[in-house]
């Protein structure tokens, strides 16, 4: 028997029917939609066309459908509803103003703050490549998006230089550093900022998601004395490459070949104060001849040997390749975002990181179920599922969401 609010669905529906809109609700319930916007205090006293819990779901949707526009992607969201069998009175489309005051009013803090509610680690002990010895492995890095060339994008994230013209870029670009599971793809801790905040500056703000048991990769953009060190106090290990040019002086050899050494904080590195001690494994791939750097906080070998170090090191390409689905795949080559405010951008570019992790959510549960490594589930053909299956069944009225007695946030 159906819930309040949900059409039973026709006989002879397959669970496939309902995978997209299925798949939004389940990761992320209704009920912890309203919360996160009660918390962020945008619900509405009245049933609006558009309320607060629909508009959470419609911009979900929007990144689902990247490049469809506003009111096509409300179309697509509610398309099959049964609404005269199944709901008292009548609900349309909104326009394209509508919707775009809508997502005004919800701003960014309900979208991130479902995001931190509700992204994690999804591997299991039993997940394919997602662990060595122990270790999830996990890695940083980021990323740029394209932003519409309104003023108010420009003064806020800024515009990169261009070698061409103007000498000035064709769209501003917000800043996003990510940490990704290397097994799954999925990313579960993200921040956003302007294009002149440099990376290592927003990766600190996602070292609360680390922890013990925990291996974090990053190339060589990242390190530095400081943030190695914040890094390595979230008790986390660590496996970061180093730049050629960074001095590491031969404190002790050790039997796999690496060695121990020490690194300094730029302020102290010439009268050697306050060292930390890292090992280091050097080593060159097969036919090519530059010298590859890492540097861990595995100090014993027989915990983690160098070769083995050195293998792992290549899965942190693994979140290239989540990027790659979140700009590429699941938006479109050379995308730009289509949020005109930096309030809008910043819920967008969650709204995308939430679909993503629902996407890969699916893929690493089939996976599982079929003992395969996650990388055997192709992203583009899931996500061509997820929305050519979004017109089956909504789980939700957009009659009879968003109902309370919070106030209405101007």
């Amino acid at each position: 028997m159906p819930r309040a609010g949900q059409l039973k669905p026709p006989l002879g529906e397959r669970l496939s029917d309902r995978i997209a809109i299925g798949l939004l609700t389940s990761t992320f319930p209704p009920e912890l939609v309203d919360r996160v916007v009660a918390e962020a205090g945008r619900r509405q006293q009245r049933s609006r066309l558009l309320p607060a819990r629909v508009v959470v779901y419609y911009v979900l949707a929007m990144c689902l459908f990247f490049g469809q526009g506003y009111e096509e992607v409300a179309r697509l969201l509610t398309e099959g509803l049964g609404w005269a069998g199944g709901w008292r009175g009548s609900w349309q489309v909104p326009t394209t103003a509508a919707i775009t005051r809508a997502r005004v009013k919800l701003g960014p803090e309900p979208v991130k703050a479902l995001f931190a509610a509700v992204c994690r680690p999804v591997a299991g002990p039993g997940t394919v490549g997602a662990f060595y010895r122990g270790w999830r492995l996990v890695a940083v890095d980021g990323t740029t998006f394209d932003l519409p060339d309104t003023v108010s994008n420009v003064d806020f994230f800024g515009r990169p230089g261009s070698t061409r013209g103007s000498g000035k870029g064709a769209y501003p670009q917000a800043r996003v550093v990510a940490v990704a599971e290397c097994g799954t793809h999925a990313i579960f801790a993200a921040t956003t900022g302007p294009l002149s905040t440099h990376e290592t500056v927003l990766a600190r703000r996602l070292f609360a998601a680390l922890g013990p048991g925990v291996l974090l990769l990053a190339d060589r953009g990242f390190l530095g004395f400081e943030l190695w060190r914040e890094a390595a106090a979230t008790g986390a290990d660590l496996l970061w490459r180093v730049k050629s040019s960074a001095v590491l002086p031969v404190i002790e050899q050790l039997p796999d070949g690496s060695y121990l050494s020490h690194i300094y904080a730029g302020r102290d590195k010439n009268r050697h104060a306050d060292p930390i001690t890292v090992r280091v494994v050097e080593y060159t791939m097969p036919g090519q001849s530059t010298v590859y750097r890492l540097i861990t906080t595995i100090a014993d070998p027989a915990d983690a040997p160098a070769l083995d170090l050195a293998a792992l090191y290549t899965q942190r390409w693994e979140i290239e390749t989540s990027l790659d689905e979140l700009k590429t795949h699941q938006g479109q080559p050379g995308m730009v975002l289509r949020s005109q405010s930096p309030g809008g951008v910043e819920q967008e570019i969650y709204g995308f990181l939430l679909v993503h992790y629902a996407v890969r959510t699916l893929m690493h549960h089939a996976a599982a179920s079929a003992d395969i490594d996650p990388d055997r589930v192709s992203f583009t053909r899931t996500l061509r599922l997820v929305r050519r299956q979004v017109t089956a069944q909504a789980a939700f009225s957009p009659l009879t969401a968003g109902l309370g007695n919070g106030s209405s946030h101007p």
